[in-house]
């Protein structure tokens, strides 16, 4: 597709944007630390029928907030943001979480927040977002991590905006987000867990929510849990709460995510286990909920900070970041 353009703010080789900076060097533009106005520029470029895939840290498309809601979302332009280092990012420290994302762009209209659970189901989103006709923005988060499954050579098609099934329904349903998909499916195979039948769903679209799918569990689900590797604050897990409450749910529901605290630098498997999202501290603090009538379940990890003294120094990497 000729009109497809990459931008990024100094985050090329970060961002995996290299190779297409190579074979199309025309179309490829690094604005430098430059986020608010590579923001700007891409809503500039859509409005000329070019369609822009405006590349970005998580944590550093904060700093083009104002520009994704006037300059792109008010009006409808078709712009995609695609936000690496989504949730947790390791060693590189609390300045390079991406945390926020869910909470940030929810509130925005005219934008489609999608995460994918794997490597295909994000070329899938690409795929999609590269040759459909859309009005408005849409923001793709995903992680600094490994895929969790092998990538296929062919590009399957997704259904767009709508949640994925991947276990039978049952009176417990888990709405996974991206990365949590994983660790669910790994807890639900735990002992913790081996006596509960769980239906888990692949939640793949934030923002919207699926509302036919959520109309389908709140006529069949008695405990609904969310999971989501970003902040608990006005996440997916409260925009998912607040639309049962309006619709009168009288079932359990409780939300897993990224507590209200800086995380600090550790490897991800670490912090993970540390805000209890690991499939492990996961399988344990569902067990105690669906084991227990209290819907405020708070486990051994439900405090923030790294409690070991061996904790891995901050890493430098070869991006200016």
């Amino acid at each position: 597709n000729p009109s497809v353009v990459a931008i990024t703010a100094a985050m090329s080789s970060g961002t995996g944007l290299d190779g297409f900076a190579e074979k199309y060097p025309d179309r490829f533009f690094d604005v430098g630390i430059a986020e608010a106005h590579a923001g700007c520029f891409a809503a500039g470029l859509a409005c000329e029928g070019i369609r822009p895939f405006l590349t970005v840290y998580s944590t550093f498309m904060q700093r083009a907030y104002d520009q994704i809601i006037h300059d792109m979302a008010l009006q409808k332009l078709p712009v995609v943001v695609c936000m690496d280092r989504a949730g947790l990012v390791g060693q590189d420290g609390p300045t390079h979480h991406g945390c926020f994302d869910i909470a940030y762009l929810s509130t925005v209209p005219n934008l489609t927040l999608a995460a994918p659970r794997c490597g295909n189901e994000l070329r899938a989103m690409l795929h999609h977002s590269s040759t459909s006709d859309f009005k408005g923005v849409i923001a793709i988060r995903f992680p600094r991590e490994s895929v969790p499954e092998p990538m296929r050579e062919a590009v399957d098609p997704i259904e767009w905006g709508k949640w994925e099934q991947l276990t039978n329904e049952a009176d417990t349903t888990v709405l996974a987000v991206g990365t949590m998909v994983q660790e669910m499916a790994t807890a639900i195979k735990s002992d913790s867990l081996a006596t509960h039948n769980i239906s888990l769903v692949n939640a793949r679209f934030v923002k919207p929510l699926d509302e036919a799918y959520l109309e389908k569990v709140l006529k069949s689900a008695k405990t609904i849990i969310t999971v989501e590797e970003g902040q608990l604050l006005g996440g997916f897990g409260q925009q998912v709460s607040a639309w049962l409450l309006e619709r009168g749910f009288k079932g359990k529901f409780k939300s897993y995510g990224i507590p209200d605290s800086f995380v600090t630098h550790g490897t991800r498997p670490q912090l993970l286990k540390e805000i209890g999202l690991d499939a492990s501290s996961l399988a344990q603090r569902i067990s105690v909920l669906l084991g227990s009538s209290a819907i405020n379940e708070t486990g051994p990890q439900a405090e923030i900070g790294l409690s070991s003294d061996n904790i891995p120094a901050p890493v430098t990497g070869t991006d200016r970041r």
